[in-house]
């Protein structure tokens, strides 16, 4: 019995999320325009600065993969923000639900959202750039979307932990977050180059590794040994972690009365 009533539960928080995403023209409009805009200022830039067909492949999936990771991230990031801005923020803890009801509901849409912008960005790319985005075949491509959606729900739990604790002085985390991880994890550059520091960090990102991977297929040395594994290592230790810390947190949020202060 309680199977198919978790199923609702999380089928309610989709819903919701694929309703605010359909009846929101401006989803609409960051779903497919900055996600064009990017591939078309990227490309031509590479077109003006005359680069190789290999170079222009490792710049292009950089840009993929950035939108892909912060259009992914989104609906679980907003899954609680948009009910800060509405002051509602009691309500979805007032049924009996669960936080992992509320992450597979909008996560599974933001899922959905980022796999369309990856198509989107690739066919473009494939069409005006000449860049083939199936060269790693079925597996190596589904093990990098696997990575890429993987670290969209870490950055997307880790925004909610911020907003639980701070409100709405947490809401740029949306956006700003996932740029900063993105600039460390060699989005248009290998993370060689980074200065010492930053290059230590970057070994901390999952996204450093499927980035790692995926260029190997278009001629690019590989940096780890292991990437795949390393990767995929690091996303279920940040993942369990950052849920926990989300559970902690929002507990610490219901002691604090954040919940009634973020409400009316």
């Amino acid at each position: 019995m309680k199977s198919p009533i978790n199923f609702y539960k999380v089928w309610a928080f989709a819903a919701r999320s694929l309703l605010v995403n359909l009846r929101n023209v401006f989803a609409v409009f960051e779903m497919l325009f900055w996600p064009g805009v990017a591939i078309f200022s990227v490309g031509l830039l590479t077109r003006f600065l005359k680069l190789d067909p290999a170079t222009v492949s490792f710049i292009l999936i950089g840009a993929v993969a950035m939108n892909t990771v912060q259009i992914a991230q989104l609906d679980i990031s907003y899954s609680l923000l948009y009910d800060v801005w509405s002051k509602s923020l009691k309500h979805p803890f007032i049924a009996p639900v669960h936080l992992s009801h509320l992450l597979l509901g909008a996560g599974l849409v933001g899922i959905a959202r980022g796999f369309l912008v990856f198509i989107v960005m690739g066919v473009l790319g494939m069409w005006l750039f000449d860049m083939d985005l199936t060269r790693p075949g079925f597996w190596g491509l589904l093990a990098f979307l696997g990575g890429l959606f993987f670290n969209a729900v870490i950055i997307g739990i880790v925004v909610l932990i911020l907003v639980l604790r701070f409100g709405h002085r947490a809401e740029v985390t949306a956006w700003a977050f996932s740029y900063l991880i993105l600039l460390l994890c060699g989005m248009y550059y290998p993370v060689s180059i980074l200065p010492v520091g930053a290059r230590e960090a970057a070994q901390l990102i999952p996204l450093t590794y499927f980035l790692d991977y995926y260029r190997h297929f278009y001629d690019f040395p590989l940096l780890s040994p292991h990437p795949l594994l390393y990767g995929f290592a690091q996303c279920v230790i940040y993942l369990f972690a950052s849920y926990a810390l989300l559970t902690r947190t929002l507990k610490g949020a219901l002691e604090r009365g954040t919940l009634l202060k973020l409400s009316e």
